[in-house]
C-alpha cells in the first residue's frame, strides 16, 4: 500500500490540508483605529472572540476525510480516482467560498492580507490530481495485464 506513489501524494494532500486547518488563511488590518482581525477556517478571532464561518472548516473537513478514505481503497481503483476526483472539486469550491467571502464580506472591515496556509489546498489539489493521475495509469496497467493473459 505505501509503495504505491498515489499513496504518498495523498498523505502529502491529507498533510497540507490538517496544516490549513491549524494555520490562520488571512488578517484583516483595519482602517485607522481598530483591532486587526485574524481569519482561521473556522471563522474570524478579533481580542480572543471568534465568530464563527464554518464552511471554509467544513470543507477541508469532508476533503481531508475523503483523501483518508481514498488512501485505504488501493485494491479499488476505480473507487479511489472518484474519491481524488471528488476531494478536488472540493478544493476548487473552498477557494470560491474563499474568494466570496473576500470579494463580499470583507471589504469594508478594512485592508485584507492573504495568509501562506491559504494556498495549500492548491498544494493538496496539485498531490490529489498527482494521486489520481496514478491511480489510472495503475488501472490501465492492470486491465493491458488482463488482456495479455
Amino acid at each position: 500500500m505505501i509503495q504505491r506513489k498515489q499513496t504518498i501524494f495523498l498523505l502529502l494532500a491529507l498533510l497540507s490540508l490538517i496544516v490549513c486547518l491549524c494555520l490562520p488563511i488571512g488578517k484583516i488590518e483595519p482602517q485607522g483605529m481598530g483591532v486587526m482581525t485574524i481569519w482561521y477556517n473556522l471563522g474570524l478571532v478579533t481580542d480572543g472572540m471568534m465568530r464563527p464561518q464554518p464552511m471554509l472548516f467544513v470543507d477541508l473537513v469532508v476533503t481531508g476525510i475523503l483523501a483518508f478514505i481514498a488512501i485505504f481503497m488501493f485494491k479499488k481503483r476505480k473507487v479511489q480516482a472518484r474519491l481524488c476526483s471528488v476531494s478536488m472539486v472540493l478544493c476548487l469550491a473552498w477557494y470560491a467560498y474563499y474568494a466570496f467571502c473576500v470579494l463580499n464580506e470583507f471589504q469594508t472591515g478594512g485592508t485584507f492580507r492573504i495568509a501562506f496556509a491559504a494556498c495549500l489546498p492548491l498544494v493538496a489539489f496539485i498531490l490529489l490530481y498527482l494521486a489520481r493521475r496514478g491511480v489510472i495509469a495503475d488501472e490501465k496497467l492492470v486491465r493491458s495485464m488482463d488482456r495479455i493473459r
